[in-house]
């Protein structure tokens, strides 16, 4: 079992990440590719860009904000800042394969 002390504080954001659910499919927004980008500075400022599944997705106004509060319970994160991108538009290919079975595809 991993310890802080022996995971990277990027390990510790992506498994942080991976607590986060769209609300309307079963899989966490790391697994399913909603999350493009994670830059950590070496002062422990996180930032992230990431889409919905949909640009008129019900959760665009409440998710980014839950994923920047669970980011900044991770130890070592001194700040976050989370961007909602919708370029380029999500699909299915960027679902890992744990995504895809998962959902059975």
């Amino acid at each position: 079992m991993s310890t802080q002390l022996d995971t990277t504080l990027e390990e510790r954001v992506i498994e942080a990440l991976k607590t986060v659910y769209d609300p309307e499919i079963p899989v966490n927004i790391y697994e399913l590719g909603l999350v493009y980008s994670l830059d950590i500075d070496g002062e422990g400022h996180v930032k992230v860009d990431m889409t919905l599944t949909a640009p008129g997705c019900p959760v665009a106004g409440t998710l980014p904000p839950e994923v920047e509060a669970k980011i900044r319970q991770v130890p070592g994160v001194t700040s976050a800042q989370v961007n909602l991108v919708w370029e380029p538009a999500w699909d299915r290919s960027r679902m890992s394969e744990l995504a895809r079975f998962m959902l059975g595809m």
